[in-house]
């Protein structure tokens, strides 16, 4: 089994950060998301992986990703053929690096804790074309949602439905035969918007061929919304292991510096007067603290200064700065970004630049 991993889009629902950074590579728990999918499937032995790019992003990719081997596993890059004509597509697109191997499709924003292991097993022990993961969703109308008859049995997928036949919801998870795929590729047309829809795909199969589903339960987040991203921050960081959890030694002895909980500590970090740091958080190289309380599920990516202030259930990327007397929460802050207070500087008043559809609290 080969692993497409899918990375293009453009995360609109997540600017201004993704003006500037694709989405699969916002940090959670201080490294980009992707790598989370890239250890979900070298964890079951899937050694080759091709991540799905937008066009002209390759050369960026590779130069975050490399080329796999820490992982254990040999990274293809592919552009996505003809823009953003839908997820339905990214496997015909692949088609030839895949050739006739069966196919795992991994969203590269779903956050996965769990392993995927029954998924592969259910789709081999069962001789399936086709397998899916389900999650039972609050707002199903968002997503792709499975049907199923009076006898429990799935017929189809309905792709955001005004009136969801079901609770549940897609997942980025799919296992296909890859001549199955194709076959439907080739009888489903482009949706109303334009877009291959990978839920044409999918009820294709389920009436054609034989697919079958696992439902899960608590390991899964699709990270397209801020809120969606901090919460799953927030769940990488909870399984975060006291193993994983290291302070460097000289950091332990520091008078004024209390550190609670699973709190993971890179060097080279500079700790002032006044440090309260409660975990779960992780916090980078080159950190810079003074008079700063840095609350659970917080991360700080390195070179990140913070003084008289404090941060909680937030991430703060790279080389920003933090100063001001409130506390931060339930916030991304981009890289480089600077929060200061307001009183500081003249004329004194309130500076911001405020994206498309964002949220601002004063």
């Amino acid at each position: 089994m080969k692993a497409v991993i899918a990375a293009g889009g453009r995360g609109t629902r997540l600017r201004p950060i993704t003006w500037t950074l694709n989405k699969h590579l916002i940090p959670l728990a201080n490294e980009p998301m992707l790598f989370n999918a890239f250890k979900k499937v070298a964890a079951v032995g899937i050694t080759e992986v091709a991540v799905n790019v937008n066009p002209g992003e390759v050369e960026m990719m590779q130069g975050v990703c490399g080329d796999g081997s820490r992982w254990g596993i040999c990274l293809t890059y592919l552009e996505q053929e003809g823009g953003a004509v839908g997820v339905g597509q990214i496997l015909y697109s692949a088609r030839e690096w895949i050739a006739g191997d069966d196919v795992l499709l991994y969203f590269g924003d779903n956050v996965v804790l769990g392993s995927l292991q029954k998924l592969i097993d259910k789709f081999y022990n069962e001789q399936l074309d086709a397998s899916f993961a389900f999650v039972e969703v609050p707002d199903p109308e968002r997503s792709g949602v499975p049907e199923f008859n009076a006898q429990g049995e799935l017929v189809r997928i309905v792709e955001k439905p005004k009136v969801p036949p079901s609770r549940y919801a897609q997942t980025g998870l799919y296992i296909y035969k890859m001549p199955k795929y194709l076959e439907a590729f080739a009888n489903i047309k482009p949706s109303a918007r334009g877009e291959f829809e990978i839920a044409d795909i999918n009820s294709y199969i389920i009436a054609h061929g034989r697919a079958g589903y696992q439902v899960m339960v608590g390991w899964w987040k699709d990270t397209g919304t801020p809120q969606a991203l901090l919460e799953g921050n927030q769940l990488l960081l909870n399984e975060m292991t006291l193993e994983e959890a290291t302070v460097d030694a000289s950091l332990s002895k520091l008078k004024d510096t209390r550190i609670e909980g699973r709190v993971k500590i890179g060097k080279d970090c500079l700790f002032g007067e006044g440090v309260l740091i409660r975990g779960p958080s992780v916090i980078g190289d080159h950190v810079k603290l003074n008079h700063a309380f840095i609350g659970p599920h917080t991360t700080l990516g390195n070179g990140v200064t913070v003084s008289d202030a404090g941060v909680v259930h937030s991430i703060v990327m790279e080389g920003a700065t933090i100063h001001t007397p409130d506390t931060i929460v339930d916030s991304i802050i981009g890289s480089h970004a600077i929060v200061r207070n307001a009183n500081d500087g003249h004329p004194r008043g309130k500076l911001m630049c405020v994206g498309e559809n964002r949220q601002l609290e004063i």
